[in-house]
């Protein structure tokens, strides 16, 4: 599931599961892990999915077997993404293909995303599939998209391909599928140069009212 490598003073993280790339135990494990060890070796960190899919959200199998562990998966998802949106570092993603759901909201947990170019799908489809998205998700929303786009991304689990996801605010950038993941290495490591405190204060002052939000409904 987790591919680690640092280049320079970049981690890279690739997840991959051989399918969906859902949200399940094994994809929470893995992001903490690789998290771990970039927040210890790296100035700044790329994430990366499966090309095709970069996640299609939370596993639905997971949270079919009943209340309990639906509660467990979701509340470790929520504490997964809480961190990537406070995490100290740059953190760069470069989605290569689908960004669905819980997917999305690695996005909007993000500093920096670089989609690529294609017949890729990118949104919050919570309300299409009879399902509200949870408050920490709401939060990222309110936080990352564009206001004038909120109801229809929100409300309505409208799906964009990438150059209308950038419009959005799902995407920064759209870039050749071939191109991405270098793209992202050299903004993350642009981004590195950059005094790692103050940037990591100022992540945590600009989006300070979100994470208050965010948990306090998790606690």
């Amino acid at each position: 599931m987790l591919n680690y490598r640092l280049q320079d003073k970049v981690a890279i993280i690739g997840l991959d599961d051989g399918k969906a790339n859902a949200v399940g135990h094994g994809f929470v494990d893995a992001m903490t892990e690789g998290l771990d060890r970039a927040e210890r070796d790296a100035a700044a960190v790329v994430i990366t999915g499966r090309e095709g899919v970069f996640s299609a959200g939370f596993d639905l199998k997971e949270i079919a077997k009943g209340a309990q562990e639906r509660t467990e998966l979701v509340n470790r998802g929520a504490a997964m993404l809480l961190r990537l949106f406070c995490f100290p570092q740059p953190l760069v993603v470069a989605s290569a293909g689908h960004a669905i759901a819980a997917g999305a909201l690695v996005l909007l947990a993000a500093d920096t995303r670089l989609g690529a170019a294609g017949d890729f799908k990118y949104g919050l489809n919570e309300t299409a599939i009879g399902m509200s998205l949870p408050p920490f998700g709401m939060e990222m929303a309110k936080c990352r998209l564009s206001k004038r786009h909120q109801t229809q991304a929100i409300l309505q689990a409208q799906l964009y391909d990438p150059n209308t996801a950038q419009e959005v605010g799902y995407l920064d950038q759209v870039v050749a599928a071939q191109e991405l993941e270098t793209q992202a290495i050299e903004q993350a490591t642009a981004l590195a140069d950059l005094p790692s405190a103050a940037y990591a204060g100022t992540k945590l002052d600009v989006r300070r009212d979100y994470i208050d939000r965010i948990a306090a409904s998790l606690a």
